[in-house]
């Protein structure tokens, strides 16, 4: 307004002036009034109204003045090199922000809880705390009292069962194949933490819950923790061509593609006094028309552009992630190629796998109409050589699921001959063994009498629908301490010394998410043979960190048969060994080390694709029992870290407890920097 309404006349009760026309402006035409003083507040210590303060979402913030939580980041952990997060255009790739030097933002405000409006009128906040309890219904109808529970104290203990320590400022700027491994892991475990904590909890309606963000914003923000965080163009230390990500977070934590929003990556070169930008990594996940018929080439979509609702058509603009992929074309320096796949694991169509395929040379460019209307730049990329195959190899892997004869080397198209629900093929495409000595096939373990269970269930549940970690009143539940361990995609939520799953006795179907390792193979196997430790397991399918592989099936021995043996048999699973190092999932102190079981399964006359598997110092698969009913036990195998496809499973066979007889030490050959050099 010309004129402040404080200076007007106000008209005596029950009058209208209706001659006096005000002139009114909509505020976004008001302009804000800065103080003058430096120090960002107002000096005037009369009553009068403080002066409006313009301060950054990422600060510094003067005294009175809090930061909205995504912004909040310690400044000794402020890194320039690291972007932002940048905004999504309809298409689902960003606008593009100038990336170069500013502060990461990996969780958007949209996913956290707004404040509600308790009973009392007082506006409430939705996080999460430990103080005072909630009532919430079961699924039997019941009312249970249960503590909310603070998930920020809850990943911070968790937290503390790590050694991050490992990531000192060297590993922060340059990190090797060993903190990628930790950190990935760390990661992993931490969200599944989060998953578990709010899969507790009753869904607030219109809330998405997103542990992915939630942990990675703790670990970069809260705990400083990440690697790789000096921006390159080329590889990146520790990462190799065909790793995969199930989360754009972890790419970010690595150091492969800072954006976890955004397409294209970029960081700034200085040109004698100019600076200008390049790109050093891209994300095709399809949301753009990119076309990536040809495993060699690719034909990239700039970012931009797009159809607004009242019909207007705004073409791309060669400007930040579009000027740095055109510079680099004309600069002829490597950019990372990453490739977002359909996840098949998952249910939800939109779930992506994003696989690293290598260094790409952008070698044309050129501008298109696209099908809304829209002009938009096209980038031709083509594979540097001598790299090794990733998505190549994903579309042979496509083109054998097909045909499994068209896979080079087939020796059986199923070796379980339909004993399991997805076939195992026989492969050896290095030698002429014609295949493995003569053994029967069967999915699952077979005992001879009856053994002693570590902890005997004398309840099973009722839940006919299917078990859920909100039902306080299912059985399963309880015996599992409050919370089932799997997701719904069947990963396992963390370590426990015994998983107690849904046994024949409980009135749950066969589809309950309690019974995970009981619904047979979910990814398609292969056993191969390898080049020098005889045969060897492996899967087309790319493994999500924690998910079910498969059971060790054979024959449940008695353990004074293997003494006696001599050590004769190689495919001996024994139970009472431990398994080092502890680090493999951590995060309970109790239940740090796998406890002894009298368990000892031979595998030599007849079991399932698990005796396959070879050991590694530095495995990654590890095994947990897994308790059905009563003295039911069995030996479940996880994937430690995301598994690519065609990598080699392996578990540590562990080490004989000290009292016991010696096995023969076989040599070692995983190659692993921790390799003990021998195996029992």
């Amino acid at each position: 307004m010309d004129q402040g309404m404080g200076s007007e006349s106000v008209p005596a009760s029950g009058s209208d002036d209706k001659s006096r026309v005000l002139n009114v402006k909509p505020l976004r035409c008001l302009v804000p009034i800065f103080p003058s003083n430096p120090g960002g507040m107002s000096s005037i210590s009369s009553p009068q109204a403080s002066p409006f303060v313009c301060v950054p979402p990422s600060g510094p913030f003067p005294p009175g003045v809090s930061p909205v939580f995504p912004f909040l980041i310690p400044t000794e952990q402020q890194n320039p090199q690291t972007p932002f997060a940048a905004p999504l255009n309809q298409a689902g790739r960003s606008y593009g922000v100038d990336n170069s030097n500013s502060i990461p933002s990996p969780v958007p405000i949209t996913s956290y809880r707004t404040p509600t409006v308790q009973a009392n009128g007082s506006a409430g906040s939705s996080k999460r705390s430990s103080k005072g309890s909630s009532q919430r219904k079961t699924r039997s109808g019941n009312m249970t009292t249960a503590h909310d529970v603070d998930i920020d104290a809850v990943a911070i203990d968790f937290l503390t069962s790590f050694d991050l320590t490992r990531f000192d400022p060297a590993k922060l700027s340059d990190g090797d194949k060993e903190s990628v491994r930790y950190l990935t892991m760390v990661y992993n475990l931490l969200r599944r933490r989060i998953t578990q904590v709010e899969d507790s909890e009753e869904a607030t309606p219109g809330v998405t819950r997103r542990p992915d963000l939630k942990a990675g914003s703790i670990l970069m923000n809260k705990k400083g923790v990440r690697t790789n965080m000096t921006k390159r163009v080329g590889a990146v230390p520790g990462i190799e061509v065909g790793d995969v990500f199930f989360f754009r977070v972890e790419m970010c934590l690595v150091g492969l593609h800072a954006p976890i929003m955004g397409g294209i990556d970029y960081m700034s070169f200085k040109i004698s006094l100019d600076e200008e930008p390049v790109a050093v990594s891209i994300v095709s996940s399809g949301s753009y028309e990119d076309n990536d018929e040809d495993g060699e080439v690719l034909i990239y979509s700039g970012q931009g552009g797009v159809l607004r609702r009242d019909g207007i058509v705004m073409d791309q603009k060669l400007e930040k992630g579009n000027l740095a992929l055109e510079k680099s074309l004309h600069r002829g320096n490597e950019v990372r190629v990453i490739r977002g796949l359909r996840d098949e694991a998952s249910p939800t169509r939109t779930a992506k796998v994003y696989l690293y395929d290598g260094l790409y040379k952008i070698v044309e460019s050129w501008v298109e109409r696209d099908k809304s209307g829209c002009n938009v730049f096209k980038y031709k990329l083509v594979r540097g050589a001598g790299q090794p195959e990733a998505y190549t190899l994903w579309k042979s892997i496509q083109q054998w699921k097909n045909d499994t004869t068209s896979r080079v080397g087939v020796i059986l198209p199923d070796l379980t001959s339909g004993a399991e629900r997805l076939p195992v093929s026989l492969v050896n495409d290095v030698d002429h063994e014609k295949g493995p000595a003569h053994f029967t096939y069967f999915p699952t373990l077979k005992y001879s009498k009856p053994v002693d269970s570590p902890q005997p269930s004398s309840f099973s549940c009722t839940c006919r629908e299917g078990c859920h970690s909100s039902d306080l009143n299912c059985a399963c539940v309880q015996k599992n301490g409050g919370v089932l361990p799997y997701t719904t995609l069947g990963v396992l939520l963390s370590f426990k010394t015994l998983i107690y799953e849904c046994g024949p006795s409980c009135l749950c179907p066969p589809t309950c998410r309690n019974r995970v390792s009981q619904a047979g193979l979910r990814v398609r196997l292969e056993v191969f043979r390898t080049k020098d430790k005889g045969w060897g397991l492996r899967s087309w399918d790319p493994i999500r960190s924690g998910a079910f592989i498969c059971e060790y099936a054979g024959e449940v021995i008695d353990s004074s048969m293997t003494e006696e043996s001599g050590n004769q048999d190689n495919y001996i699973f024994d139970a009472t060994r431990t398994c080092e190092p502890v680090e493999l999932m951590p995060g309970n102190a109790d239940d740090s080390q796998k406890l002894p079981f009298p368990l000892v399964i031979s595998a030599k006359e007849g079991g399932n694709v698990a005796r396959f598997m070879n050991h590694s110092c530095t495995p990654n698969v590890y095994w947990q029992p897994v308790l059905r009913e009563e003295s039911n036990l069995h030996i479940a195998f996880f994937a430690i870290n995301h598994i690519p496809p065609m990598t080699e499973l392996m578990y540590d066979y562990g080490i004989v407890q000290s009292g016991k007889p010696e096995p023969r030490k076989k040599k070692c050959l995983c190659g692993s920097l921790k390799c003990r050099g021998y195996f029992y």
